[in-house]
């Protein structure tokens, strides 16, 4: 009888192809190298390290869907092994990825122009421009079609003001993808960070992605150049298509930091001795090990045929809230009862159960809140919105 490996009781792993598998291996290898050493002491510090940047490029981690603009053309099914290996080191890694990914050179390689494409993707495909999105308001995070900021044309120019909260990357980003209202619907805009009007602050003392920059954005009388308008997409379709692309990844994402909990309590309860024996030979832990390894798979399973969907033109939004929604309340669900396993010790980030707990607590709530997936999809199965 062949083993079975703890962390994929299904063995998916043989699902995937060749090329599938050389993909997570690499970032799997990468994230335990260089990543695992310095994440926790990145975490207690709230600094994300930007060191990992160019190593993160010289991967192909960046546009990794995208076919040229010297990106590495993987299919979707990559991408999200992509996600759950990063996230395995920590959500703020993937949450680098996906914005610089699914969130700013999607749209420009969507609802660019070939000379925005030109200009833009190669830089940031190498790690030498970072991308932030600017959809969320501070009054309209759920409901984006409210939001205040706008842009109206001025001869060749367009100019914009307004602010965002809660942008990923948005202190370091040398370019923002923000998305405004004009008299012609909702446009996107390319914001370059060294235009007159544009700001950012940092937004400091948060206790969930501490490794991960999160900042406000402001625009006063921004003037930006029509050459820096999205040409091929007007309304709530270009951001709503681009977070459905960051949902995906998100779809994957928290396996990583699930097994990463799991891996870690499997390990503690085998040298815990409590009572003379090792924690695992009692039966209720040995039974809510089991029921993570149970959901995990659930999650994992869920997560491969939402990638065959994706590469196969095959996949509907719907099933993309499904699979963020289940497979993110699996990872917090199991990150929380790690931390309890661990007892006094789960507290600190020594361990990584504490840390993945208080990110994932941001992954439930940012790309579509739980509650939101949930309605998505009772809206399908009634036909009646209850937004």
């Amino acid at each position: 009888m062949t083993s079975i490996d703890k962390l994929d009781i299904f063995n998916i792993n043989a699902q995937l192809t060749e090329d599938e598998r050389i993909v997570q291996e690499s970032v799997g290898r990468w994230v335990d190298e260089q990543v695992l050493p310095i994440i926790g002491e990145a975490f207690d510090d709230h600094v994300f390290p930007m060191s990992l940047i160019p190593e993160m490029a010289e991967l192909g981690l960046f546009g990794s869907t995208i076919q040229g603009y010297d990106c590495a053309g993987l299919n979707y099914t990559s991408y999200g092994l992509i996600c759950q290996e990063l996230e395995r080191g920590d959500s703020g890694l993937r949450s680098f990825a996906s914005v610089q990914s699914s969130l700013c050179m999607f749209p420009i390689d969507a609802f660019g122009s070939e000379e925005q494409k030109q200009r833009w993707l190669p830089e940031m495909a190498k790690g030498k421009a970072i991308g932030c999105f600017g959809l969320t308001e501070s009054h309209a995070g759920s409901d984006p079609a409210s939001m205040k900021t706008n842009a109206r044309k001025d001869g060749d120019d367009w100019i914009l003001n307004g602010s965002k909260m809660w942008i990923t990357n948005g202190s370091i980003a040398d370019l923002a993808i923000v998305w405004a209202q004009t008299d012609d619907g909702i446009q996107g805009f390319i914001v370059e960070k060294d235009m007159p009007g544009f700001d950012t602050e940092l937004i400091k003392r948060k206790m969930s992605l501490r490794a991960s920059v999160t900042s406000a954005l402001f625009f006063d009388d921004v003037r930006v150049p029509e050459a820096n308008r999205l040409p091929k997409v007007k309304g709530l379709r270009g951001p709503l298509s681009c977070l459905s692309n960051a949902r995906y990844g998100i779809s994957w994402g928290p396996i990583g930091a699930a097994q990463a909990c799991l891996k870690e309590v499997l390990d503690y309860t085998e040298d815990r001795i409590l009572f003379n024996r090792s924690l695992n030979e009692n039966q209720i832990i040995q039974q809510r090990l089991s029921d993570m390894s149970r959901r995990i798979t659930t999650a994992q399973l869920m997560a491969l045929h939402l990638g065959r969907l994706k590469d196969n033109n095959e996949i509907h939004p719907v099933q993309i809230s499904m699979a963020k929604w289940n497979n993110v309340r699996m990872a917090l669900d199991i990150a929380r009862d790690c931390r309890d396993m661990l007892g006094g010790a789960g507290i600190t980030v020594e361990h990584v159960a504490i840390r993945h707990m208080l990110n994932l607590e941001s992954v439930i709530t940012y790309e579509g809140t739980e509650t939101v997936h949930q309605l998505v999809v009772g809206r399908e199965l009634t036909g009646k919105s209850a937004f």
